[in-house]
């Protein structure tokens, strides 16, 4: 792909920029992966309907949270002790999780819903994830595409997430915020959608498992 990175003071600039891409990327698929199964494989019971809603969201944060704080703690001790820790600009991170475990929950907590009614649901998902992976630059810079494909970058939330952990994991700098605008209120519709969603079938779901 002739990807170019750009330059730091280190031997191997495009792997601090491939982990600050997939790390993250890793904890978007793994959720909304999971959640997908949930409702099939842990059938709600008709007395305990508001337990799947209130345990849901902390079980698939938990499950996949774990992988990514033990990989994310590695790479943040090896920026430490390569000498490339970008500072108090890590603590940026923080927002960019919050915003995008709430963007994943509710993704995956829809499609769940739907995985109970339309079983395909679960291994269309699948495929779409790997374009999506391959749609978002993580192992290529957006500026190896066409100028005139860029702008589609903007319709794709996970581009502008990874854009940011990657501004602030590898050149140290704070991410452009008007930038994440799209997909901080595309997580705030998200969540209200899963759960309106989950509270309207709560009692086909029931039936349908």
């Amino acid at each position: 792909m002739r990807a170019k990175v750009p330059v730091i003071a280190t031997p191997s600039p495009s792997s601090f920029s491939l982990c600050a891409g997939v790390t993250p990327w890793g904890l978007f698929a793994g959720t909304p992966g999971r959640a997908k199964n949930f409702f099939p494989e842990h059938p709600p019971r008709p007395k305990k309907l508001s337990s799947p809603r209130l345990c849901l969201p902390v079980i698939l944060i938990l499950n996949a949270g774990v992988n990514f704080l033990i990989i994310f703690g590695l790479f943040t001790a090896f920026l430490v002790i390569s000498g490339n820790f970008p500072g108090w600009v890590y603590f940026a991170t923080i927002p960019l999780l919050i915003i995008q475990i709430a963007f994943a929950v509710g993704l995956g907590i829809t499609l769940g819903v739907l995985n109970v009614f339309f079983r395909d649901i679960g291994q269309l998902f699948g495929v779409v994830l790997q374009f999506w992976f391959w749609l978002t630059p993580i192992v290529y810079p957006v500026t190896i595409l066409p100028q005139s494909l860029r702008p589609l970058m903007d319709l794709n939330p996970m581009a502008g997430l990874v854009g940011a952990y990657q501004t602030i994991l590898v050149t140290g700098q704070w991410p452009v915020w008007q930038n994440l605008w799209f997909v901080t209120l595309l997580s705030i519709l998200m969540c209200g959608l899963a759960m309106r969603m989950f509270r309207k079938h709560a009692g086909e779901m029931v039936d349908e498992l």
